[in-house]
């Protein structure tokens, strides 16, 4: 079985530093990667104000306008909560998907932030595909916590060995996950495992800081691609990255 997975922090549907509305843009990007699985961070799932100030804001939560008749299944995990809306973490699906649960890993009630996990189910091998989509905090502490959170959850409810895709901003400055999580849970990284390093995805117009990562377990990757600089820098401020996996059972 072959997979196609993409990483996206879509930055709320607005371009850098907040210029310009493009969520209308950001789905026909994305709908062009043709990729069966994607995880998204800063997804807005409402906002009033947006709603009242742009005509052509989308009626549904975004994760349900960007998935609209090209990905059937999609989860959303709502983290930031505030008066006149919520964002939070989503995955959109080609497969089935059989759960979901979303839990609270907020290190202070200033950043809030969520570890949405989903049971896929892949019917050509007969099997599930547990998918992680998460954002870490902007601290290192956070970021420690948050990923040993991450680790249990993993060793609590996923049976060993289970195929596994934990995606997302992990605002890993220094590379701290790769002991701290992917020793671990014997996972690798989906652009280190094919061209030996990380990728750099931020800022989009002119990467430099490998923020955004794809680890795996039970993959082998076929090839990887950051999609930065025009036309994507004018949608977000994060580079979107995909990789082709093929199932190794």
């Amino acid at each position: 079985m072959k997979l196609r997975v993409c990483t996206y922090n879509i930055h709320k549907g607005f371009s850098q530093f907040n210029r310009r509305m493009v969520i209308h843009e950001l789905r026909e990007r994305l709908r062009s990667l043709d990729v069966d699985l994607v995880f998204l961070q800063e997804v807005q799932g409402m906002h009033v104000r947006h709603e009242i100030t742009h005509p052509d804001w989308p009626a549904n939560p975004q994760h349900e306008f960007l998935a609209h008749e090209v990905w059937h299944q999609t989860a959303y995990g709502r983290n930031a909560v505030y008066d006149h809306g919520h964002h939070g973490n989503a995955i959109l699906s080609r497969y089935a998907i059989l759960s979901e649960h979303n839990q609270d890993v907020s290190d202070h009630r200033f950043e809030r932030r969520g570890l949405l996990h989903c049971e896929v189910e892949l019917p050509e091998v007969g099997g599930v595909l547990h998918c992680f989509c998460v954002h870490l905090g902007l601290t290192a502490g956070s970021r420690r916590r948050q990923m040993m959170a991450l680790a249990e959850r993993i060793e609590q409810l996923v049976p060993e060995g289970a195929p596994l895709v934990i995606a997302g901003d992990f605002n890993d400055w220094h590379n701290r996950a790769a002991d701290l999580l992917a020793t671990r849970l014997g996972l690798v990284e989906a652009f280190e495992a094919c061209t030996g390093r990380l990728a750099k995805s931020y800022p989009s117009r002119t990467p430099f800081l490998r923020l955004d990562r794809i680890y795996l377990r039970g993959f082998a990757v076929a090839e990887v691609g950051v999609h930065s600089g025009l036309p994507w820098s004018r949608i977000s401020d994060h580079a979107a990255l995909t990789a082709d996996l093929e199932f190794r059972g």
